[in-house]
């Protein structure tokens, strides 16, 4: 993929053709563009249980989006635009155990869905090192077994599908070539 050179940030095409990761302010105008024609939920609830209905449908694990105080999800089908508002206009921090990672959520989440993939999104950051990272897009892998979490750069690094699923399934025992096939996908993507 081309990446323009650091000396000329503003010369050559962007880096892909993806939506670009909007601002907070643009996150707002997108969910007020797409608000006619949308399915709106509100109520603390109704849009937990929608929110993961949306993630399962999509094929994504249901825990992927543990927002402690939402208040409204919005879904624009025809466009495959996505929205969660928190009460908390600060955001909150989750920490996914099995994977020792802290990822904040902002107090609006907005993506662009299609199957097994997120992209477009705002108002996701995960803690790397000692930074928090925006988080621009998140894939299902082939296998189904990683989701890959990108950052608007490009930069991508897969995680078990397990780790953000609210009830997994018991693990089944492993067989290597399954073991061995992850391993790889997962270095095609990192």
């Amino acid at each position: 993929s081309h990446h323009p050179s650091p000396k000329f940030p503003n010369s050559g095409p962007p880096a892909s053709q993806e939506t670009p990761n909007p601002t907070p302010a643009m996150a707002s105008q997108l969910v007020e563009e797409h608000r006619s024609g949308a399915e709106v939920h509100t109520g603390h609830e109704l849009c937990e249980r929608k929110a993961r209905e949306l993630l399962v449908e999509l094929g994504l694990p249901d825990g992927l989006l543990p927002l402690p105080s939402l208040e409204e999800v919005g879904y624009n089908r025809a466009a495959g635009f996505v929205w969660l508002r928190q009460t908390q206009a600060g955001g909150a921090t989750h920490t996914f155990d099995t994977i020792g990672k802290q990822v904040w959520y902002a107090g609006e989440v907005t993506a662009f869905v299609e199957q097994g993939r997120m992209h477009g999104v705002a108002g996701v950051k995960s803690k790397e090192l000692l930074i928090w990272v925006s988080i621009s897009e998140i894939v299902l892998s082939p296998s189904g077994t990683k989701l890959v979490f990108r950052t608007p750069a490009g930069l991508g690094r897969a995680l078990p599908v397990t780790a953000f699923q609210l009830n997994p399934a018991p693990p089944e025992p492993e067989k290597k070539d399954a073991a061995a096939a992850d391993e790889a996908d997962a270095a095609a993507t990192n």
